[in-house]
C-alpha cells in the first residue's frame, strides 16, 4: 500500500492561474460560487491565496476531515473580520465598552466541549420541536397580508423578519422586547467576511455597540426575571457553574445568537425559493407532495449554501489534499464547493429533490463544531415551504430581474427576490 503523505506537496505557497483568479469578493464568485472554484476542485484542490493570505480548500473529503480535524485546527478565527477593522471602527466600538470574547463558534476543546455540552438543551431537536406551531403562525400572519397583494418581495415582505423574530424568541428575547431588539438585527456578512469601506464599517460598528448595549440590558433583566430560551437556560446553568458561563459571555451569547439564527436561514430561504422556483417541476412536485419537502430542504442547502465558507487556523503543520497547509496559516474551507464535489454527489449543478445523499451537505459544517442551531433552521426552511406551495402553488419569479449579493466571501442570499401571482379577479 502507498503511503498517503508520499505525494504531498511541501511547497508553502503554490502558485497558479487558479490561486491567481481566486476573488470570492468579485462578480463571478458571487453569481455561482462553486463553479468558480471548479477547476481547483479537479485539478488543485488546495492553493494558497496570496491576496487574502489564507490557504483555500475546496474538496468535499479535506474541507470534512479538516472540520473534524480540532487538535490539528483552531476555530480561534471564525468570527474575524476577514478585512481587519480600521482604527476608528476599533475606537467607536471601544466607546460602547464593546467586549467580544469567545462564543461557541470560535473557542476550542476542551472548552468548547464542556460549554457546548450546558448550554445545548434549548437548541436540540425535541425542544425546537416545540416550537412548530408559533414559528406556523408566524408564517401564516405574515403571508394573510401578503397573499391579497399578487406580488412581493420575499426577502424583504418575509424572510427578513420571520427568522429575526424567531431568532429573539430562541435566544430568549422577552416578547414585550422583540420589536424593540429586532431593530439590531444586523447584516453582518459585508463586516465580517467582505471588504467594505471605512463608512460601511462605522456604520455596523455603530449598530453592533447599540446592540451590544441593549443586550447587556436584556441579561440583567433575565437574571432577575427569568425567561424560557437559550440565554435563560445559561443563565442557569451559571447559577451552579460560574466558571463556564460567564456575564460577558451571556452578553455575547444573547448578541451572536441572533446573528446566528437570522442572516444565515434568511440567506438560506431566499437560495431556496429561487432556485426551486426556477425549477419549476421541482415547485410543482412540492405543491403536489409536502412529504416531499423535508428532503428538498436538505438539497436546498446543499445546492446554494447560506454559507458559503467558514474558517480554521492550522496549530501545526498539516498535509491537506497533497499540500502541507504550515503551522500557523489561515484556512479558508469552501463548503459551497464541497457541496458541488462530484466524487460525493453525481450531478451536482442539478437541483434534484429527490437527491439521496442530500443529507450529506456540509451546509452546518462538521465535527465538533457542527452548528447547534441546525435544528431550528431546517424546521423554519420547512414550515416556509409547506405554508408557500400550500397557499401560493401559483407564484413565480418576476421575469427579468437581477439578483443582487452583498459581495462577501461567505454569506450568500439574494437581497431580493421579486415573485408575483395571479389573484382572484
Amino acid at each position: 500500500m502507498s503511503d498517503p503523505e508520499a505525494d504531498v506537496t511541501v511547497s508553502r505557497c503554490p502558485v497558479s492561474g487558479i490561486a491567481g483568479n481566486f476573488d470570492p469578493f468579485g462578480a463571478e464568485y458571487q453569481t455561482d460560487p462553486p463553479g468558480m472554484l471548479r477547476a481547483a476542485r479537479h485539478h488543485q484542490p488546495v492553493f494558497y491565496s496570496e491576496d487574502l493570505d489564507y490557504w483555500v480548500v475546496t474538496r468535499y473529503r479535506d474541507i470534512k476531515a479538516t472540520f473534524r480535524d480540532s487538535s490539528r485546527f483552531s476555530a480561534s478565527i471564525a468570527l474575524d473580520p476577514i478585512t481587519p477593522l480600521r482604527q476608528p471602527v476599533v475606537e467607536l466600538l471601544r466607546s460602547y465598552r464593546f467586549a467580544p470574547g469567545p462564543v461557541l463558534t470560535n473557542e476550542d476543546d476542551p472548552v468548547h466541549r464542556a460549554r457546548r455540552k450546558a448550554l445545548a438543551e434549548p437548541l436540540l431537536s425535541r425542544s425546537v420541536a416545540k416550537l412548530e406551531n408559533r414559528i406556523r403562525a408566524l408564517v401564516s400572519d405574515y403571508l394573510d397580508d401578503i397573499v391579497p397583494r399578487g406580488a412581493a418581495d420575499l426577502v424583504d415582505d418575509l424572510l427578513w423578519d420571520v427568522p429575526a423574530i424567531v431568532g429573539l424568541l430562541v435566544v430568549g428575547v422577552p416578547d414585550e422586547d422583540i420589536d424593540r431588539a429586532r431593530n439590531y438585527s444586523i447584516k453582518l456578512g459585508m463586516f465580517t467576511w467582505g471588504r467594505p469601506t471605512l463608512e460601511h464599517q462605522l456604520e455596523i460598528a455603530d449598530q453592533v455597540g447599540q446592540w451590544w448595549t441593549l443586550a447587556g440590558e436584556l441579561v440583567e433583566r433575565l437574571k432577575r426575571t427569568g425567561g424560557t430560551g437559550w440565554v435563560p437556560h445559561a443563565i442557569d446553568v451559571q447559577r451552579t457553574r460560574p466558571e463556564l458561563v460567564t456575564d460577558n459571555h451571556l452578553q455575547n451569547m444573547l448578541m451572536s445568537g441572533l446573528v446566528a439564527a437570522h442572516e444565515t436561514t434568511t440567506n438560506a430561504a431566499g437560495n431556496a425559493l429561487r432556485y426551486l422556483l426556477e425549477h419549476r417541476e421541482a415547485w410543482a412536485e412540492l405543491c403536489g407532495d409536502s412529504t416531499l419537502i423535508p428532503n428538498a430542504v436538505e438539497e436546498c442547502l446543499r445546492f446554494s449554501s447560506s454559507v458559503q465558507c467558514w474558517r480554521r487556523r492550522a496549530l501545526v503543520d498539516v498535509p491537506v489534499g497533497g499540500t502541507v497547509i504550515p503551522a500557523g496559516g489561515k484556512v479558508l474551507l469552501m463548503i459551497g464547493s464541497g457541496n458541488h464535489d462530484d466524487d460525493v454527489f453525481p450531478q451536482p449543478d442539478t437541483l434534484d429533490i429527490r437527491r439521496a445523499n442530500a443529507t450529506e451537505h456540509l451546509a452546518f459544517g462538521a465535527g465538533n463544531h457542527v452548528c447547534m442551531g441546525a435544528p431550528l433552521a431546517r424546521l423554519e426552511l420547512r414550515i416556509i415551504l409547506e405554508e408557500l406551495t400550500r397557499r401560493l402553488p401559483g407564484m413565480r419569479l418576476v421575469p427579468g430581474q437581477n439578483y443582487d449579493y452583498r459581495r462577501n466571501a461567505s454569506f450568500h442570499g439574494p437581497q431580493h427576490l421579486l415573485v408575483e401571482w395571479d389573484t382572484p379577479s
